[in-house]
This record gives C-alpha cells, structure tokens and sequence, in this order.
C-alpha cells in the first residue's frame, strides 16, 4: 500500500513538472515575435496596475475601448487609429488583464472596468471625452457614461453584447470552474490549451470574421501574443469573464443616459437587428448604424466602412 502511494506522489510530481516546463516553453515562444511593442506608447500607473496606452493626433478626444478578452488588446484598432487621428485626439488603452498591461490575479469585475475608464479619462485625457467600444466592453462603458455622464460627450458602442447575456450571474458551478482556472500550474495549463495558436485562430474565423480567408496571420499572431503577455496571467481575466463576474445589468443605465448614444451593428451578426431593438426599447434615443460585409470586428475586416459611420456620429 505505502509503495503504491510513493508511486502516485512521484508520478504526480513528475507530471506537474512536466506539465511546468510545457507552461513555460508556451510562455517563451508565444511571445517570441513582439508584435505587442511598448515602444510606441505609455503607461499609465493606475492603482491596480500599470495600463498600457497610446496617444495621436489633435481636435476632440476619443477614447477607444477593445473587447474584453484576454486576447485582445487595443490592436484591435490598428486600422481605426490613424485614419481617426486626423480630426480627433485619439486615446487607446490595452483593458487591464490584456495586452502589454498588467494581469494581477484577482477577480475582474464590470466595476472594475468603469473605475479604470473614469479615472483614465479624469487623470490621463485631463476633459471630457467621446468613447468608442466593443463587444462586451459596451456594458462598463455604459455603466461609466450612466455614473459620470459629465466626463462623456458621446458614446458609440460596436456590437454591443446581448442584453439577455449580461443579466448571467456567477454559481457554485462558475465559481469552481474560476478555481480550477485559477490553479497555478494545472489551471494554467488549461488556459493555454483553450488559448492555443490553433485555438485563437479557430475563434476568430468563426466568431470575427465574416470571410475568413480575409483574416491577416499577423492579425491571429497578436492576438495568440496578447493571450499569453505576463506569463499566461490572462488566465484571471479568462476565469472571471467564464463565471460572469464581468456581466453587469445595463437596462437601468441606458434608461437614464442623456449623453448621445449610438450602436453600430455587423449585417453578418444574426443577432444584431435583435439587439438594436431591445437596446432602443430602453433608450429610444439611440441611433444606429449596420456595417456590410463584417461580422464582429469592423474595424479590422471593413475599416472604412466603420470610420465613415464613426466620423458621422463623432459629428
């Protein structure tokens, strides 16, 4: 019984070593190519963490937000940026938990997010600003324009989320998959099984694209880097989106927003009429826009045909 029971701890010892050493090779080579440089922009030293951002251009501030996702990064609006600067000032930021910022091991929260947003704009922009996002990034930017409408002039929101999926709640269930994701060498393994080469491309094809064939292999490589900056530590991000911590109720928010609001939807996205309607219901205010020919970003797969609707709203 005792030989049996040294021969699982060694056998357990050994595959958490190996299983280290895989953690770390995918660490070291995933980030090999340096697409995300930091070379071209600043830090801002927020009180969880340092936040990478970039600054262009002159006119009326816009802040641009990425979706939150551990593998995104303000890359997302490489083509957006300086086509944008020639009438604006233009502000991007990697999400804290993406990118070239840093990834604390805590729970990443919707609060979170509006408190980064607010205080970037109070102590980095310096007045109020327009804001531009994305995807599941659209609900902290609501919360943030509802709760200090003063630093916000307008808000234009590109694939908002479904209304129905942020009302999701964290479970017991949600909670222990956040655990194991969370484990040190076991869950991070995890997380670069799910965020693999293969992984992050197999996304983005089927989520992102409307044409695949269109989608740059730079384009898959930097979102694969921004994944794995920091060691993997996006895996924290990753644990808390999964069990809804960053899910937050926006109907009470957009019903109270004075500020203009308006969504630009992708005709590709089958959900998109759905979600501009039960966004309106809230807030018959808001204007809309749909993008031809692209299905969740825009600003990667059709650029001019989103910055033609941007520069329309920005007025």
């Amino acid at each position: 019984m005792k030989k049996h029971v040294r021969n699982f701890l060694i056998l357990t010892a050994l595959t958490t070593v190996a299983i280290h050493l895989v953690n770390k090779m995918i660490s070291v080579s995933s980030v090999v190519k340096n697409l995300l440089r930091t070379d071209h922009g600043s830090f801002y030293d927020w009180k969880y963490g340092k936040i990478f951002y970039s600054k262009s251009g002159k006119g009326s501030p816009v802040l641009l937000i990425h979706d939150l996702n551990p593998a995104s990064s303000s890359q997302e609006w490489e083509r957006i940026y300086k086509p944008l600067s020639k009438k604006h000032t233009v502000y991007t930021l990697d999400l804290l938990g993406c990118g070239r910022s840093d990834k604390p091991n805590l729970t990443y929260t919707n609060y979170l997010y509006v408190q980064l947003i607010t205080d970037f704009i109070k102590t980095v922009i310096g007045q109020k600003a327009s804001l531009i996002a994305t995807g599941s990034s659209c609900s902290f930017a609501v919360m943030a324009c509802n709760m200090e409408a003063e630093q916000f002039d307008r808000l234009i929101l590109v694939n908002p989320e479904d209304l129905e999926e942020l009302v999701k709640m964290p479970s017991k269930k949600k909670n222990a998959l956040k655990f194991l994701i969370d484990m040190p060498v076991f869950g991070t393994f995890l997380y670069n099984l799910l965020y693999s080469g293969k992984a992050v491309e197999r996304r983005m094809k089927e989520k992102y694209y409307s044409e695949d064939q269109l989608l740059p292999d730079a384009t898959v490589d930097a979102y694969y880097e921004s994944a794995h900056l920091g060691n993997s530590s996006g895996k924290y991000l990753f644990s808390s989106i999964v069990s809804s911590y960053t899910n937050i109720n926006v109907v009470h928010a957009l019903e109270k927003i004075k500020n203009p609001m308006y969504i630009i939807c992708s005709k590709e996205n089958d959900m998109a009429t759905d979600i501009i309607n039960s966004y309106r219901n809230y807030n018959d205010s808001i204007q809309s826009a749909c993008v031809e020919h692209s299905k969740y970003l825009p600003q990667l797969e059709v650029p001019e045909k989103l910055l033609e609707y941007v520069e329309t709203f920005l007025g």
